[in-house]
């Protein structure tokens, strides 16, 4: 299985290897006011893929923390101990017949 993993990786890098050596002409994006940036195909997709890893990221972190901080006070609270009164009557337990 280790093996078979290896070659999944292999074969990934191999063809996003490929990918960069096909496309290594240069694209102009065209920004606002005018602006343009020229720089190789396979740049200009990796930037638009790291800048929507990056939004997507920073677009969970809210939910994340907020699921975090959720998961720790339920924590919290099966993890404290919970007071017994004293006026409460023992369970009944047939089996116990002292």
């Amino acid at each position: 299985m280790k093996y078979l993993l290896w070659l999944l990786k292999a074969a990934i890098f191999f063809t996003l290897f490929a990918f960069a050596l096909n496309n290594q002409q240069d694209a102009t994006v065209h920004f606002f006011f005018g602006t343009q940036w020229r720089a190789p195909l396979v740049l200009v997709v990796l930037t638009a893929f790291s800048a929507g890893l990056a939004v997507g990221v920073l677009g969970m972190v809210p939910r994340w923390w907020r699921h975090r901080t959720a998961a720790r006070r339920a924590h919290a609270a099966v993890a404290a101990p919970t007071p017994v009164a004293s006026s409460a009557r023992p369970a009944f337990r047939p089996w116990n017949l002292t």
